[in-house]
């Protein structure tokens, strides 16, 4: 047993000494594959409040200050929807409420009777639904501001993360783990990062 044990281990360093062997060419870089250092700019302390600023007086603006263009279309489209969606509600509220005040009056030819003058939507069916596209209309004002907050928190924790300083060396440094109180090594092995 001992004997097939250090075969393998002569075997195995053997293997793994030619692994290690290399030829003096093969440690030259191709200089296309050299990959240049980021260059980052200076940093300016102003910049998230500025691009806030910016944002806040022209959705999208602080987008374009940081450069990410391709947020401008999305932020518009946000702000957008919820613009559409309140017209739209306000729209239908006008009709019912329209209709509701005819039927107060005491006229029966408003657009949800029917041409002998039957109601096609009850009274409180009319009250319901000018409640419904109320509180609608509520709902897309809120998505609105939410919309418009969102566009200058984005502006402002992207110029914040644009300075951000990430190093392209992320090694990994072993450490052996060994019991503090008894000063013996431990069988542990940690990796730690280092940022």
């Amino acid at each position: 047993m001992k004997s097939r044990f250090s075969i393998l281990l002569l075997f195995l360093l053997v293997f793994a000494s030619g692994l290690f062997a290399q030829e003096e060419d093969s440690l030259l870089v191709d200089p296309q594959l050299v990959v240049e250092e980021r260059a980052y700019e200076e940093y300016d302390p102003l910049a998230p409040a500025r691009a806030a600023f910016y944002s806040a007086v022209l959705p999208g603006l602080g987008q374009a200050y940081n450069n990410k263009y391709w947020k401008i279309p999305i932020v518009y489209a946000a702000l957008g929807t919820g613009v559409y969606f309140y017209f739209d509600n306000d729209e239908n509220y006008d009709r019912y409420r329209t209709a509701y005040k005819r039927r107060l009056a005491g006229k029966t030819d408003d657009e949800f009777s029917s041409e002998t003058g039957s109601p096609l939507v009850s009274t409180q069916g009319l009250i319901e639904a000018q409640r419904y596209y109320q509180r609608n209309k509520e709902i897309s004002i809120l998505v609105i501001v939410g919309m418009y907050a969102l566009n200058i928190i984005d502006a402002n924790v992207d110029a914040h993360l644009r300075q951000f300083n990430v190093s392209e060396d992320l090694t990994l440094m072993p450490a052996l783990d060994y019991d503090r109180f008894s000063g013996e090594a431990g069988y542990g092995l940690s990796l730690n990062f280092k940022f």
